[in-house]
């Protein structure tokens, strides 16, 4: 079957019952078309020029003022990466990341920190989960990240159109909001991947640890572990222990996947640790996973994994491996999709833009996973590998 007569299908599959009228039904097929081809600047105007529109009228109505349920889509993207991505040993990765905008219109827009530019700017912040797994990855949750000022503020919320519902969450609550949905939607998932922001909220462990969900998340040296001697000491301490005794054998080179460049090596090793005043799961443990640089030693990320008991580091290694896949989301969502070249300014219009671009980037991912896998990378996947146990420290 062709790109475009699966498009088809997928597109009118989602749609029929998504619409009660034609005409928003046409315009939203044309909208993910024009998504997926080839637009230098993917706002409502030069996607509609680029499709035959006389105006961006259409497209503004079906983003708008048209009625339908955008969730139902979120749902429908779901489904669809699941069917063709979906196994019993995927991970989720959450991960944010942020549209920089002008003017202080647009929803959630503040001045805060963006990860882009590694500093403060007027920008929206946008918590996204991805689905991974050997078979591909695409996003299949989102959310807006609402500031405190935007929370309370009852007058802007009016004129962006935010629900009253709507109460002020982080970041990581956001992300449990998000993983709570997946749970009540059956999405398989064996780890919750993600960076130190949201590995250091205790909240988002003690929500996989009470659901015993296995996760490997990046964690800050601060981090605070409980001491052999009782009391609690930060994680960097774990490393200095261990660079204290002098054996270089604690350290194992082995790749973490495959990136751009090829296979993302690095030394790796393995402490059992507990975590002060939180317990993991009945039948989990928590284990300290230490990454070293190979051509630069002095950089090191700490990771820490909550697994069941008996598992393999080589597995959790792995997982630690698949938080870069969200990245390569974001940067095709925005570069490929025009994720974040809207000019929607309400909560309405953004949640559908957003959504949709995650349903275009979903059937670019199913349409890779059914291209031939390349003989040597096959290979690659089925070597036997030895285990890194972990030790206590």
């Amino acid at each position: 079957m062709s790109w475009d007569t699966e498009l088809t299908a997928l597109v009118t599959r989602i749609a029929d019952p998504l619409f009660a009228r034609p005409e928003p039904r046409q315009a939203f097929a044309d909208l993910v078309r024009a998504l997926l081809a080839d637009v230098p600047r993917k706002n409502s105007w030069q996607l509609a020029d680029h499709i035959g529109h006389a105006t961006a009228h259409r497209f503004e109505h079906l983003l708008d003022r048209a009625k339908w349920d955008v969730d139902a889509l979120r749902d429908e993207v779901r489904s669809y990466v699941l069917a063709h991505l979906g196994r019993t040993d995927g991970v989720l990765i959450a991960d944010d990341t942020a549209a920089i905008k002008k003017g202080e219109a647009s929803v959630g827009v503040a001045d805060q920190y963006c990860g882009l530019t590694g500093q403060v700017e007027n920008c929206q912040v946008i918590p996204l989960l991805t689905y991974a797994s050997d078979a591909g990855h695409a996003f299949v949750n989102r959310r807006l990240y609402l500031p405190e000022a935007w929370a309370h503020d009852g007058e802007r919320r009016g004129r962006a159109g935010v629900p009253e519902y709507m109460a002020f969450r982080t970041k990581p609550q956001l992300v449990i909001d998000m993983l709570g949905e997946e749970i009540a939607a059956g999405t398989p998932f064996r780890y919750l991947c993600a960076d130190a922001g949201y590995g250091r909220d205790p909240h988002l462990r003690a929500f996989c640890h009470e659901r015993a969900l296995g996760y490997v998340m990046a964690v800050p040296v601060d981090l605070p572990l409980a001491a052999v001697r009782g009391g609690a000491e930060p994680v960097g301490h774990v490393l200095d222990r261990l660079l204290a005794q002098g054996t270089p054998q604690i350290w194992e080179r082995r790749s973490c996947g495959n990136g751009s460049k090829g296979a993302r090596v690095y030394d790796w090793t393995a402490v059992a640790v507990a975590v002060a005043e939180q317990a993991p799961a009945p039948g989990y443990a928590h284990t300290l996973l230490i990454r070293r640089s190979v051509n630069a030693p002095s950089e090191v990320e700490f990771f820490l994994a909550h697994a069941p008991f008996g598992t393999a580091v080589t597995e959790v290694i792995d997982a630690a491996g698949m938080r870069w896949k969200i990245e390569e989301n974001n940067e095709h969502g925005k570069d490929l999709l025009g994720l974040t070249q809207y000019q929607v300014r309400k909560w309405t219009p953004w949640h559908r833009h957003v959504t949709t671009c995650m349903l275009a980037l979903a059937f670019l991912a199913v349409m890779r996973a059914t291209l031939p896998v390349d003989a040597d990378e096959a290979a690659d996947k089925g070597k036997d590998r030895p285990l890194l146990e972990a030790s206590s420290c």
